[in-house]
């Protein structure tokens, strides 16, 4: 039989990677949120479910339970196939830990498949994730990696976490860069999935020295970060680094690849026109329209972005403010790590 469990076992388990968690939710629920690190094996796919909803609602309840399991009835060979491809045992969780969790976890079970149910389902994990939000206090020291668009700041720092330093990269949980132009060619994450990777991400580094991150503003895309880390932030050591602009240039184009993405160029940039000094936003826009990207990306960068970025820089006192001055981002990752070795010491 199957074991109900919570969602502190649940993550123990995970983190000594002793099952693997699977959500038994329809795609769209999934796509939308679930636990980081999980996989989709639904019990039913968004059509079924909506199908299953509408008996329950026109119909009658009990009707609703008699469509369910001629679905499931005729998908059960393959709905447990797919749980046998995984090693080791697994973990099974829905919306709610009724129906969907339990039918499955049962199943599973019968077929001697070793198998836990998460109590509460999804929703006592996002409750749980919020309770962390709102009693958080992040303990090591910051490290605020800021410096002009275009400055390697993401790649700097998904290196240096590649190496091992603790790292909180925003801009990845997210999945958007932050700019109005932020969203060009991703799939915006939500304030649900955000959380959760931010929460699971922070939790390890807690006994961190310190932590590296990205100086963002408050909002990235619809992402809303949280208040603790914005006072983390604004306490920290701000790393400023200053690249020669057509490094910064090269490092726009080949991250955004305007050339594959142009009317999304175009509609970002129609958001922003107005702020720009009028003859120079109609050469922006010509530029755009022409194929001509390197050159209005540096006239962006010229006349809109970097007047933004020295304003920030001027607001943080000199005692927290270092300045990395660097050709390339291969020098930025280098100095940093001096002086994080510094810090270590």
């Amino acid at each position: 039989m199957f074991h109900d469990i919570t969602v502190n076992e649940l993550l123990k388990l995970k983190k000594n990677n002793e099952v693997t968690l699977v959500d038994v939710r329809s795609p769209s629920e999934y796509k939308e949120a679930t636990i980081p690190g999980s996989i989709n094996i639904p019990f039913f796919n968004d059509e079924e479910r909506a199908e299953i909803g509408t008996i329950y609602k026109q119909v009658s309840p009990e009707a609703a339970k008699e469509r369910g399991l001629e679905i499931v009835s005729a998908k059960l060979p393959s709905f447990v196939k797919e749980f046998s491809g995984y090693e080791g045992k697994k973990a099974v969780f829905c919306w709610r830990g009724g129906m969907r969790s339990k039918t499955s976890a049962t199943v599973l079970s019968l077929m001697g498949i070793k198998v836990f149910r998460l109590s509460g389902g999804y929703r006592a994990y996002r409750n749980w994730v919020v309770e962390i939000l709102n009693t958080l206090e992040i303990k090591p020291e910051a490290y605020v990696l800021n410096g002009y668009t275009g400055s390697g700041k993401t790649k700097i720092l998904r290196q240096l976490q590649k190496e091992g330093y603790p790292v909180l990269d925003l801009e990845g949980m997210a999945n958007h860069r932050g700019s109005i132009f932020g969203q060009i060619g991703l799939h915006a994450n939500n304030q649900k999935s955000f959380d959760s990777q931010f929460i699971q991400t922070l939790l390890p580094l807690q006994e961190s020295p310190f932590i590296l991150f990205e100086g963002e503003s408050k909002r990235i895309g619809k992402i809303m970060l949280p208040d603790v880390l914005m006072k983390k932030k604004e306490n920290g050591l701000q790393l400023f680094i200053e690249m020669p602009i057509e490094e910064r240039v090269r490092h726009i184009l080949d991250d955004y690849e305007p050339w594959i993405h142009q009317k999304e160029c175009l509609d970002a940039f129609s958001r922003i026109k107005r702020r720009i000094h009028t003859p120079i936003a109609a050469q922006i826009e010509s530029d755009l329209i022409k194929g001509e990207f390197a050159s209005a990306v540096e006239l962006l960068l010229v006349y809109y972005y970097d007047p933004l970025y020295n304003h920030t820089a001027n607001l943080y006192p000199d005692d927290r403010k270092m300045t990395i001055k660097v050709k390339n981002v291969d020098q930025a990752i280098q100095v940093i790590r001096e002086r994080l070795s510094v810090k270590i010491k």
